[in-house]
């Protein structure tokens, strides 16, 4: 395994990240796909043996139970002073005033119900899971500066909105000397390229890290176009983002792969990789294969002509995901 700094950040993380979403009870959340604690141990521990130490999840997965299935896992396979851990707040968790959204309230309260469910006495980083445009810039802002200050979180990162946006609370932050976001999950795969317009020069300006989510577009970049599978069959969003027009990128990869002897995984997370924005691709994985074909994508170096290649069918289209 690789590893990396988190942007301009001191903080080390592996060049691959465990997504998490993967984990949650299948019952719970609208994903029947999810692995629940006995499904997911084969999984951990080859995250543990590859060397994968950053490991990414939400409040909102599952309901809770990723971070519960999360939190047991690293008791249970490795050391909390051996993971980077990050979870995130924005989505609804319950009905009251705290239940959602970026306000004060909501970002005090969940950081509780997630550490609570975590089991650990801090997160290393904090995502606000999307824009919150009901609330203050500012509130949000301090809100989460206060909550690195108390120790709960190590660092701060946010997801999927457009720059402006991100610009903007990061200016906040900025005039009154709160804490910064080091990092930026959002969306970026050779199917969902959107980012490389105004996003990618922002982060690289600021020192901050993209840590892109769905990097082989909800795994349509690591099969034949066509092949289904139980979660491309029943994740609404994944229904939603990608569509017949993408037939061309898939058979791309396919070529590509083909050429090297190697499977669709490798060469599309290869080409994540090689942005240099970005610090590390976060990978659900579901079976046996996802995690070694992720991290073997570290060592495919893709020719100029294999990016050409790759990059050539590519058609514009409008942002995803938030």
């Amino acid at each position: 395994m690789e590893y990396t700094r988190l942007g301009r950040a001191g903080l080390t993380v592996s060049r691959i990240a465990l997504g998490c979403m993967s984990f949650g009870d299948p019952d719970r959340g609208n994903r029947p796909w999810a692995l629940d604690d006995a499904a997911a141990e084969p999984v951990f521990r080859q995250a543990v043996e590859l060397g994968i130490t950053f490991w990414d999840t939400a409040n909102a997965y599952s309901n809770g139970t990723s971070e519960e299935i999360t939190g047991r896992a690293i008791r249970k396979y490795t050391r909390r002073e051996d993971v980077v851990l990050a979870t995130k707040v924005f989505f609804e968790m319950g009905s009251g005033p705290g239940g959602a959204g970026l306000s004060r309230r909501a970002i005090m309260e969940q950081i509780d119900a997630s550490l609570t469910r975590l089991d650990t006495d801090y997160v290393d980083l904090y995502q606000i899971h999307r824009f919150d445009p009901g609330t203050p810039v500012e509130e949000t802002m301090e809100a989460l500066h206060d909550v690195v200050k108390a120790g709960k979180a190590r660092y701060i990162g946010a997801s999927s909105m457009w720059a402006w946006q991100f610009a903007t609370m990061q200016h906040a932050a900025d005039l009154h000397g709160w804490t910064r976001f080091v990092s930026m999950q959002d969306q970026y795969s050779l199917m969902q390229r959107e980012e490389e317009r105004e996003m990618f020069g922002l982060l690289a300006a600021q020192g901050v890290a993209s840590i892109p989510w769905s990097p082989l577009a909800k795994g349509r970049l690591a099969r034949p176009f066509g092949e289904q599978t139980l979660r491309s069959s029943t994740d609404e969003i994944g229904r939603r983002a990608f569509g017949d027009g993408d037939q061309p990128i898939i058979e791309a990869v396919q070529r590509v792969a083909a050429g090297r002897g190697v499977p669709m995984a490798q060469v599309a997370l290869a080409w994540v990789l090689k942005n240099p924005v970005v610090a590390a691709p976060i990978v659900g994985p579901t079976k046996a294969h996802h995690l070694p074909d992720a991290a073997a994508a570290l060592d495919i170096h893709l020719t100029d002509d294999e990016i050409s290649a790759l990059e050539e069918p590519y058609t514009v289209r409008l942002p995803d995901g938030f």
